[in-house]
């Protein structure tokens, strides 16, 4: 086939699902032709010794990638993030139908900065069929949109409910978030589960170096590491109320930053909280040396009904390095463990509930633990895996493809 994929960011930038899935379809013969922006996540800057323009393509023997303009989010406010998505629509109007006008069918990376761009796209290029791969879903009525903000919003819903409804199919990255996107207009018959995968070059099992054994463990005491984003989605308040209750018997880990960092130091403080340490942001190449260096990872969202549907990307990677995890969260992440088990769970945005299954974790023998991580690798090769991923999306190609040349005959 010749396949178009439309995505956002690319690599070099750390996407590395639109990224391997362009990669493995070009090795398993299609003509892939990637249309995406020039790098410039997380800094909103473009990365240093690239230069926007308009006719830049690379290309291998079955892979082909265009870049197009667009204004760089710099600042990160809602009004440059905006810009950015409406420069990024209006290049890849300028430069779609000519580029994928051939194509059998369209990928489609779904996140909301590619949400007009891809209206714009779909309709440019008429009959050819495209999958959407939703990586995120926006509540309607989400309680922090306020003024300038809420009126982008309702024009990136209507628009998203027209791509739904236009789409040959939907895949969806958790199976409650099905539910989300028919609310939105999806034909319940065209959305399919595809589960994200992890960088596998990268989150694979290993052994914990001499480094990360000093950086994450300071005595025999249990540890569960979090790793990643502080922020508002996470809730970590919870755990740092969760760990402090049992500061004699368990160490809880936070490796990295964000928005709310300050606000869990500073519970962490109030609380005297001994056990909570914090280590700042590492290299991916670094992180599963520090799986292995601790016991359990933690795996955290807030109850929130638009987090219900999502699975973080941090679940796949613990699964894949055969790291056991403690989930606080609600739907699929919990599901996903519970049914796999590979860890243990409890309610979100309960800190008692997570204390007892953290003095649970603590008490469970080392050889219990590996067979927790040794079910959950099982399950991520079986479920979430790079190959299991691309052979559903590729189905998914074929599919439209082929209802799309039935339509026209």
């Amino acid at each position: 086939m010749k396949i178009g994929l439309l995505s956002y960011h690319f690599p070099p930038e750390p996407a590395f699902i639109p990224g391997s899935l362009a990669e493995e379809l070009a090795a398993r013969g299609h003509e892939v032709r990637v249309l995406t922006g020039f790098p410039d996540y997380p800094g909103g800057h473009v990365y240093p010794g690239w230069r926007q323009r308009w006719r830049h393509q690379t290309r291998s023997e079955r892979l082909t990638v265009r870049r197009v303009p667009r204004y760089p989010a710099g600042d990160g406010s809602a009004r440059s993030r905006m810009a950015s998505w409406l420069s990024f629509a209006g290049s890849v109007a300028l430069t779609g139908r000519r580029y994928l006008g051939d194509v059998d069918a369209l990928y489609v990376f779904q996140l909301p900065a590619v949400t007009f761009a891809a209206a714009g796209l779909l309709r440019l290029l008429g009959r050819v069929p495209s999958v959407l791969h939703v990586q995120d879903v926006w509540p309607e009525e989400e309680p922090s949109r306020t003024g300038e903000t809420r009126r982008w919003s309702g024009r990136l819903d209507a628009t998203l409910r027209r791509i739904y409804q236009e789409a040959g199919a939907v895949a969806v990255t958790a199976p409650s978030m099905r539910d989300l996107v028919v609310a939105g207009g999806a034909d319940p018959e065209r959305v399919r589960v595809v589960l994200n995968w992890t960088d596998e070059r990268i989150f694979r099992p290993t052994e914990p170096s001499r480094a990360a054994r000093t950086l994450i463990r300071r005595d025999g005491r249990c540890v569960v590491m979090h790793a990643g984003t502080i922020g508002v989605r996470q809730g970590l308040e919870t755990a740092v109320r969760a760990a402090a209750a049992l500061d004699d018997r368990l160490d809880l880990v936070l490796v990295g930053s964000g928005a709310e960092e300050r606000r869990v130091r500073g519970l962490a403080a109030e609380l005297r909280a001994d056990n909570v340490r914090f280590v700042d942001r590492r290299s991916p190449l670094d992180m599963p040396e520090l799986y292995a260096a601790a016991d359990y990872q933690l795996v955290m969202l807030r109850d929130l009904p638009e987090l219900r549907g999502m699975v973080p990307g941090k679940l796949q990677a613990a699964l894949s390095c055969a790291a056991p995890v403690v989930a606080s969260a609600g739907g699929d992440t919990v599901a996903l463990v519970e049914r796999a088990r590979a860890g243990l769970s409890c309610p979100p945005e309960d800190w008692a509930a997570l204390a007892d299954r953290f003095w649970l974790a603590s008490a469970i023998p080392p050889p219990a633990r590996a067979d927790m991580g040794r079910r959950g690798r099982d399950a991520y090769l079986r479920e979430m895996s790079l190959r299991a991923g691309v052979d559903r999306i590729e189905g998914l190609l074929h599919e439209v493809a082929a209802r799309a040349g039935s339509a026209r005959r």
